[in-house]
């Protein structure tokens, strides 16, 4: 391990809140890895793709985990794999999908690191049938700040195993993680695109949905009000069967937005009419589609980010349970459209039952909604905590890899086994968001 002078190092993904000048230490040989001793406290630091604090270490020390992107071994024929912890996922992918494999479970963007995709559980539009990440992982290795070192599986080290599936990277840093991978036929989906126009018409479409599909998304309008409140896009897809005699898909040229412009591109103008524009926009009921636009749309347009102008956004994640919905959902959208803070890219998906058990793990079942809103300072910050007053009375709770704000007392009522968690906390690891929640 190496370490660079102290500077201002990559923040969050949502460019809030402000980094500050803290050491960054480059992760490299995972055989021969020693972990920094002085008094610095530690936080592991993948892609740079969390939306908050998760991290971030005012003042610490950043573990680069980039460095160790070594694939270690994958057998073709049962489709296990093993890497390094700073692997991406589109590395993975670029391996596996042309010998008939594909990952388990993917969030919405590949530039995540495989460690990264366990310390924050992450979830895709498969929650209903195969859980989340953490119910894939196979062994993970955790080096802690003595550098011990520890092999954690859901039989052995399992207190270890789940308090660090979902711990935001406090427990130690995993050097490799070893997870079973799904098998499939060619690289195409199956897709349906639906439009709804209200948020029972979206309940009806899921429910004979989910037990057809393995794949299923919805794009929500939330500009819409009155009789259009809770209108938008339902999108399903599975894997192509092995009958299909397609060519690969051509590889996908990405766009890039070169520099961040001085004033948001999203704003209060553009995101109603992209909203209205999205919804009525033709598209086809039912047809094939490379995998790569059906699981990471975004991914199409590098440093999309920079769209947001210099005082960043905030992306707002909660997940609402079964009892709860018919009332929280269209309160929260009535509550964003009076705000006239509507967000481009709002996502609802259903959330099964499957978890991994991991002490901080955010799935749970019931519907789960994702939202971006540029940073409009407090009035915005005023809008996400009447947010979070109507998830806390839904029981339900927001993700902390997104998060930049939530307040103390409501982290603790979200995930009430953090006390349980606490116990497992690396002494020489901390993080931003910790800090801010526990109120050190």
């Amino acid at each position: 391990m190496s370490a660079a002078a102290t500077s201002r190092a990559p923040g969050s993904w949502g460019h809030y809140p402000s980094s500050h000048p803290y050491q960054m230490a480059a992760c490299r040989n995972r055989q021969a890895l020693i972990l920094p001793t002085d008094s610095r406290s530690c936080l592991p630091f993948g892609n740079g793709r969390s939306y908050g604090d998760v991290c971030l270490n005012n003042n610490g020390t950043l573990l680069l985990t980039r460095g160790l992107d070594r694939f270690i071994a994958f057998d073709p024929a049962t489709g296990i794999l093993q890497a390094e912890a700073g692997v991406l996922l589109s590395e993975i992918l670029t391996l596996i999908v042309p010998q008939g494999w594909f990952l388990p479970v993917t969030p919405g963007t590949q530039f995540v690191t495989l460690g990264g995709a366990v310390a924050n559980d992450v979830h895709g539009k498969n929650h209903h049938i195969a859980g989340s990440f953490g119910c894939q992982i196979r062994a993970f290795e955790l080096l802690r700040s003595d550098n011990s070192r520890r092999l954690c599986t859901p039989e052995q080290n399992t207190g270890w195993f789940r308090a660090t599936v979902g711990g935001l990277g406090l427990t130690g840093l995993i050097t490799w993680v070893e997870i079973q991978l799904q098998r499939i036929a060619n690289p195409w989906i199956i897709a349906e695109n639906r439009r709804f126009a209200s948020l029972d018409e979206f309940l009806t479409l899921d429910a004979g949905y989910e037990t057809r599909y393995p794949y299923i998304v919805s794009w929500i309008d939330c500009a819409a009000t009155g009789k259009t409140l809770g209108r938008g896009i339902y999108m399903a897809g599975m894997h192509a069967p092995p009958g299909l005699r397609k060519p690969p898909p051509p590889e996908r040229r990405a766009l890039t937005v070169p520099f961040t412009p001085p004033v948001p591109l999203v704003n209060q103008l553009s995101v109603p009419w992209f909203n209205r524009l999205y919804y009525h926009l033709p598209r086809p009921a039912r047809g094939l589609t490379p995998y790569q636009p059906f699981f990471y749309p975004l991914d199409n347009l590098l440093n999309w980010n920079r769209l947001y102008g210099r005082q960043g956004f905030f992306q707002y994640q909660c997940v609402i349970s079964p009892a709860g919905i018919r009332e929280a959902l269209p309160e929260i959208l009535a509550r964003i459209a009076a705000s006239g803070q509507g967000s481009m890219l709002a996502v609802l998906k259903r959330f099964g039952t499957k978890t991994s058990g991991g002490l901080l793990s955010f799935p749970r079942p019931g519907v789960t909604l994702a939202l971006d809103f540029p940073n409009r300072g407090q009035p915005t910050l005023d809008l996400l905590e009447q947010l979070d007053e109507v998830t806390r009375q839904a029981g339900g709770a927001v993700y902390p890899a997104k998060d930049a704000r939530m307040s103390g007392d409501s982290f603790r009522q979200y995930f009430p086994q953090w006390q349980e968690f606490s116990r497992y906390i690396d002494p020489g690891f901390s993080s931003s968001f910790w800090r801010r929640v526990m109120g050190d």
